[in-house]
């Protein structure tokens, strides 16, 4: 049987414009992998500029770095982290032939974590700056010492974790998708890149995350 006839729930695997499946699965990977090279490269600049910022106004980015809960931050990092495990499990569980079942659960823990992970941003934190006057542009009152520097800190903390929860938000409905495909029983050891390049997505917004909750949560040693 020849590659081009190959198919996996009814459908053929091999693209029309791929002459073999490992061209293809290498070209699903390099296409993933430019595009986080961009995300890289854009997150690269955020934190560049975020970091310059902090080095001239310590002082006032201390002082707001210490009105955000480490708790729930920390919280958050354990959850993105456990959801990586869940991510690479569900990657392995595919390779190997085990049950759609078990590869759909998997994928729904990973969906699960992302949730609680948004829960958590959305309800416990960002609702609880909205209380206390600390969002910039809407409702912002801070009157202590290094006010504008105190601002600026929160302008980076909105925008750089909002920018991360809507890379959740995205992972979240891809990993929805491929649920709904594997549950058609897409997928098998023969075929299952598109798992493996979402995986390498959710890992990634996963390592974003370690690197803001340092940044952001624990200026002044915190």
């Amino acid at each position: 049987m020849s590659e081009s006839a190959i198919t996996q729930a009814g459908r053929p695997i091999l693209e029309e414009h791929f002459e073999t499946l490992p061209a293809q699965e290498e070209a699903r990977k390099l296409g993933m992998w430019v595009f986080l090279i961009t995300e890289i490269l854009f997150f690269g600049g955020l934190f560049a500029t975020y970091t310059v910022y902090r080095e001239l106004y310590l002082p006032g980015f201390t002082q707001g770095s210490h009105f955000i809960e480490v708790k729930w931050g920390a919280i958050n990092t354990a959850v993105l982290i456990v959801s990586s495990l869940t991510m690479a499990l569900a990657i392995r569980s595919v390779q190997v032939g085990k049950r759609k079942g078990t590869t759909l659960g998997l994928l729904g823990i990973t969906m699960l974590l992302g949730v609680v992970f948004l829960c958590i941003k959305f309800i416990l934190e960002w609702r609880v700056d909205y209380l206390h006057h600390h969002v910039p542009g809407i409702n912002f009152d801070y009157a202590g010492p290094h006010a504008a520097h105190v601002k600026l800190f929160f302008l980076f903390y909105f925008y750089m974790t909002g920018l991360h929860a809507i890379h959740v938000i995205v992972g979240i409905g891809i990993l929805l998708a491929l649920s709904y495909l594997t549950w058609r029983g897409r997928f098998s050891p023969k075929y299952y890149s598109p798992i493996e390049v979402a995986g390498l997505y959710w890992h990634f917004v996963d390592i974003i995350w370690i690197f803001l909750f340092p940044l952001l949560y624990l200026i002044g040693g915190r």
